[in-house]
């Protein structure tokens, strides 16, 4: 079967949603598959998946975008695809996995997480977004054809579906499955007794840790405010860590710990691909997001026994 996957970029290091792109392509491709990836740019470590790379055109975001969605257009006219799968809304697919929620959902979660005070002006500011409009409105003119299979990654998403769009038919929840190393590996305990080591801890001192692409929108300012006032009012003899691996920008929020009397305790890391070795160490995952259509950090986490921490919004 010839099968087309569309996302923007194929980058694993961007978040769960190319993680689980790539790992969907690989799996098909593995079953006897003809996959291809249509993307502006990446690439794809299994040589048995097809990568077609059509380019970013354009200075703005909102002219990238709609070329991007022209080239996929022309080149599905040109090419006879079974299956057309894609992560974003673009006409012509059939089939749409909604890997970062419903686009209202989105705004609705960035106005959320604002003060009452910044509230009227990131609603002013969500009105200028017009990258995240113009997929808003493809969205809805997507959710108009009942032909169309929905494929949200959660429950949340299914419902967000039927209230934005009153959408009930055609739709099948396919939560995000993960692939984790045996959680019963005896290397577990070597990582956990060495990244612990390194951090200068004891065996019965408590590390938190946060995974997390996007630290505002995942909660992070809220997490280390958390973990200062459990920290100062344990009243505990034993030390902690609270650990937050990714690839935003630490300063500002080394900062917001350093103002709390924690500074030394929050441990900041780039992104890893040796993230179980972290799980490995970890006694609790945290994930204070204020929107996260299925995590796939509490999933891995869950696949490994290590209890978490979250919000309603995920």
């Amino acid at each position: 079967m010839k099968i087309a996957l569309i996302i923007e970029k194929m980058d694993t290091a961007r978040g769960g949603r190319e993680t689980s792109t790539a790992q969907i392509a690989a799996a098909l491709a593995e079953k006897g598959q003809d996959v291809t990836i249509l993307c502006q740019q990446g690439s794809h470590e299994n040589e048995k998946v097809k990568v077609c790379e059509l380019g970013k055109k354009g200075l703005l975001r909102i002219i990238q975008l709609r070329n991007f969605i022209e080239d996929v257009q022309q080149h599905i006219s040109d090419t006879s695809y079974e299956i057309i799968h894609t992560m974003l809304p673009v006409p012509g697919a059939n089939v749409y996995q909604l890997r970062s929620g419903t686009y209202p959902a989105q705004s609705a979660a960035g106005i959320r997480r604002r003060s009452m005070v910044e509230k009227p002006l990131a609603a002013l500011a969500a009105m200028l977004k017009f990258r995240h409009h113009e997929l808003m409105e493809l969205e809805r003119r997507l959710m108009a054809e009942e032909s169309i299979l929905c494929l949200p990654v959660s429950q949340m998403v299914a419902d967000e579906l039927q209230t934005y769009y009153g959408r009930t038919e055609n739709v099948r929840v396919i939560y995000n499955g993960v692939e984790a190393p045996d959680p019963n590996s005896r290397l577990r305990a070597d990582w956990r007794q060495k990244l612990r080591y390194k951090m200068g801890l004891k065996p019965e001192d408590v590390v938190f840790l946060t995974v997390a692409t996007n630290f505002e929108l995942k909660g992070v300012a809220e997490t280390i405010i958390a973990f200062a006032k459990w920290y100062h009012r344990s009243k505990r003899t034993a030390d902690a860590r609270l650990v937050v691996v990714g690839r935003d920008l630490p300063e500002g929020y080394q900062r917001h710990a350093s103002l709390r009397d924690v500074g030394p305790k929050v441990v900041f890391l780039p992104r890893t691909d040796e993230i179980f070795q972290w799980y490995a160490a970890a006694d609790a995952c945290v994930l204070l997001t204020w929107y996260d259509p299925c995590s796939r950090t509490l999933l891995e986490a869950a696949r490994w026994c290590i209890p978490s921490i979250t919000t309603i919004y995920n």
